[in-house]
């Protein structure tokens, strides 16, 4: 195993000749034909039914402790444990989306159509989208919309275009990352909006604009009903900062910080998985915190594995990974933090200085 000695990560294809690469390409069928004797890609559906019914339990607590508190500011605990909720509703969604949980991709994918805007509040074709792009190509510039310039920028270049306020802001992202995730649930809804409601046909799109219609008119509803207007505005605002908290602390580990590649890098599967994926030590905690997003490398080398067997394949991977000197990532938790956090700096100063004469930097 080998964990890399500082946040930077090189922009540019992998290094590679001929013969490695299809020693390479071998190994993973090897891999694979492992993981499979072992049993590995078996489905595990009592263990997602045991999670499913207990975070229904959960649910149902906390919809009664919301109804016995009434009128008071404690209220902002349970918004703080929907949060969290619907973050381990959305672990499960995305699972069912990657055809973990059933044998039947058509049982997945209803699955991850429900409960993504029933019990989340986003849209499973939006995710879909994006996250099936993600796996293919996971940190290559131009093909993973995950490190497509926006507020953060990933990467050098993107970095570079920007100006004016957008650049004092890229300049301390590093630092600004855990204040702006905070807003990530209402991008997610944004981005849900324009998937539903845009030109591209998108498949049972009323299914889907239903659901969530049900599920925010109900939740304001109650809301609205029970509590004062500056409580119910202050409980949404906290339970929408806990889930995007939850869902971008959760997901920033996985890629950033790690080797960003080229829109035109032709790197193997086993390779392009692995070096651009961080995995975090935690053990069976971490699997139910972060919901098997911590076992990265194992997910994306086998994307349909339920979230037990990640474990077992992990010494697997590793395995392979050392015979063909392929460097595999792993850390704690708090150290991918700083990681993540020294790289965004890192990059953001390749934003354009605001301060900066255009003149003197056109003729410099």
């Amino acid at each position: 195993m080998q964990t890399p000695n500082s946040p930077t990560a090189p922009t540019g294809a992998l290094p590679r000749r001929a013969a490695h690469t299809n020693a390479v390409v071998a190994s993973y069928a090897v891999l694979l034909r492992r993981v499979r004797a072992a049993g590995l890609m078996r489905r595990r559906r009592t263990f997602y039914a045991v999670v499913f019914a207990a975070l229904l339990l959960v649910l149902a607590a906390a919809g009664t402790g919301f109804v016995l508190l009434g009128d008071t500011w404690f209220q902002l605990l349970i918004a703080a444990v929907l949060g969290i909720l619907f973050t381990q509703f959305a672990f499960l969604a995305h699972e069912a989306a990657h055809h973990q949980v059933f044998a039947s991709g058509w049982a997945n994918d209803w699955t991850a159509r429900i409960l993504g805007p029933l019990l989340v509040g986003m849209s499973y074709a939006m995710w879909v989208k994006k996250h099936t792009a993600h796996h293919q190509f996971p940190n290559v510039v131009g093909k993973d919309p995950d490190i497509e310039t926006g507020v953060v920028a990933f990467y050098e270049e993107g970095a570079a275009t920007k100006s004016g306020f957008a650049a004092v802001v890229t300049r301390h992202q590093g630092y600004l990352l855990f204040p702006l995730i905070l807003f990530l649930g209402f991008s997610l809804i944004l981005d849900s909006a324009k998937t539903l409601f845009g030109r591209r046909g998108v498949r049972f799109r009323y299914v889907e604009i239903g659901l969530l219609v049900l599920h925010f008119g109900l939740y304001l509803a109650a809301l609205f009903v029970m509590l004062p207007w500056g409580m119910a505005l202050a409980f949404v605002g906290v339970q929408m900062g806990v889930f995007g908290l939850y869902m971008g602390a959760s997901f920033a580990p996985n890629h950033k910080g790690m080797p960003v590649l080229a829109a035109g890098s032709r790197t193997d599967f086993l390779t392009r998985q692995v070096v651009t994926s961080r995995n975090i030590r935690g053990g069976f905690f971490m699997d139910t915190l972060m919901g098997g997003l911590n076992r990265q490398v194992e997910h994306h080398l086998f994307p349909d594995m339920a979230r037990p067997e990640l474990r077992r394949a992990n010494a697997l991977v590793l395995q392979v990974c050392q015979e063909n000197n392929i460097p595999f990532t792993e850390t704690g938790l708090l150290q991918s933090y700083a990681m993540v956090v020294a790289y965004l700096n890192r990059v953001g100063l390749s934003a354009v200085d605001p301060f900066e004469c255009p003149l003197v930097r056109r003729y410099r």
